[in-house]
C-alpha cells in the first residue's frame, strides 16, 4: 500500500535536487518509468517487512511478559512506560537483523538508476559486488532508525490508548463494541506513527543514502547531507508512517478479534498499590 510513497520519499532523500517534493517526485517517476515505476521495490518491501513485523510484534509480547515478571506486578505498573520502551527496543534489535538484507535490496532498486529492477536479480548482484557486507553495511544506521522508532511506536501507542479510553471515549472499553475498539486502536496507532516518523527520520535518510552510495560511511553521508538534508522527505514519511503504523495496529488487533485471542485492556493499578496509596493518604 505504501510502496509508491516510500519510493518517492527515498528518492527525495538521496537526490533532493531532482525530486523537489512529493508531487514533483511522483510526476517525475511516472514520466520516466510509467505507473509501474511506482511499484519498484515491492517484493523486498513485502518480504523484509513481513520478517521484521513477525519479530517485532511477536518478540515485543514475549519481552513485555518477561520483563513484567522480573519487575513484579507493582513496578511493572508504575514503570510501565519504561517496560514498553525496553521490550520494544529488545524486540527491534532482532527484527532489524531480519530486515537489513531486504532493506538494502529495496533501496538499491528504488534509488540507483539502471540497477536491477527485481528482487531475484538485485539480490545476487549485491552479493557478487559487495559480498555479505552489502546486506548489512547499513545495519547500525538501521538500528539507529528503527529502535527509537519502535520504542516510540509501542510506548506511545500503549499510553495513547490509555488516554483515549480514559479521557476521550465516552464509555469504558468493556462496553465498546469490537468495531469501536478497533477504531480507537487505529487512532492511537496513527498518533504513535506521527511521533515515530519524526524521531527516526534523520537515521532513515542516512540508511537510504548509504544503500544508494557504494563505499560511503555513515559519517560521510551525514557530512554530505548536512542538518537540513537529514530532514528531506519528512512530510511524505509522516503520512507514510502514520498510515502504516495505524494500519499495522488495526490489522494486528483485528486479527486477534477475528481469532478470539486474548486482548488485555489498558493496565490498571494493582490492588496492593491502591491499598498502599490509601494508607499514605
Amino acid at each position: 500500500m505504501v510502496v509508491p510513497l516510500d519510493l518517492v520519499k527515498c528518492r527525495m532523500q538521496v537526490d533532493p535536487k531532482k525530486y523537489l517534493n512529493i508531487s514533483n517526485g511522483f510526476k517525475i517517476t511516472v514520466e520516466e518509468e510509467g505507473m509501474r515505476g511506482l511499484a519498484k521495490g515491492w517484493a523486498p518491501t513485502f518480504f523484509g517487512y513481513s520478517a521484521q513485523g513477525m519479530f517485532k510484534f511477536g518478540l515485543y509480547e514475549v519481552f513485555k511478559v518477561l520483563y513484567s515478571g522480573v519487575l513484579g506486578e507493582e513496578y511493572a505498573y508504575l514503570y510501565r512506560t519504561w517496560l514498553y520502551l525496553g521490550a520494544s527496543a529488545t524486540a527491534e534489535f532482532f527484527a532489524d537483523v531480519a530486515l537489513s538484507p531486504m532493506e538494502a535490496v529495496k533501496v538499491k532498486i528504488q534509488t540507483v538508476p539502471g540497477y536491477s529492477s527485481t528482487l531475484r536479480s538485485a539480490f545476487p548482484r549485491i552479493y557478487v559486488e559487495e559480498g555479505v557486507n552489502g546486506f548489512y553495511k547499513s545495519l547500525v544506521p538501521l538500528w539507529m532508525r528503527q529502535i527509537p522508532y519502535t520504542m516510540m511506536k509501542f510506548a506511545c501507542f500503549e499510553r495513547t490508548l490509555e488516554i483515549l479510553y480514559k479521557y476521550v471515549v465516552p464509555k469504558p472499553r468493556e462496553l465498546c463494541s469490537k468495531p469501536e475498539q478497533l477504531v480507537v486502536t487505529f487512532a492511537a496507532g496513527y498518533i504513535a506513527g506521527i511521533f515515530c516518523a519524526v524521531v527516526s527520520h534523520p537515521a532513515d535518510t542516512v540508511v537510504s543514502k548509504l544503500n544508494q552510495a557504494k563505499g560511503s560511511s555513515s559519517g560521510d553521508v551525514i557530512k554530505q547531507l548536512g542538518f537540513v538534508g537529514l530532514w528531506k522527505g519528512l512530510i511524505p514519511r509522516i503520512v507514510m508512517i502514520g498510515t502504516l503504523t495505524a494500519a499495522q495496529w488495526f490489522i494486528y488487533d483485528g486479527f486477534k478479534v477475528a481469532l478470539r485471542m486474548p486482548r488485555p485492556p489498558p493496565p490498571e493499578m494493582p490492588e496492593s498499590l491502591k491499598r498502599k496509596f490509601k494508607k499514605e493518604d
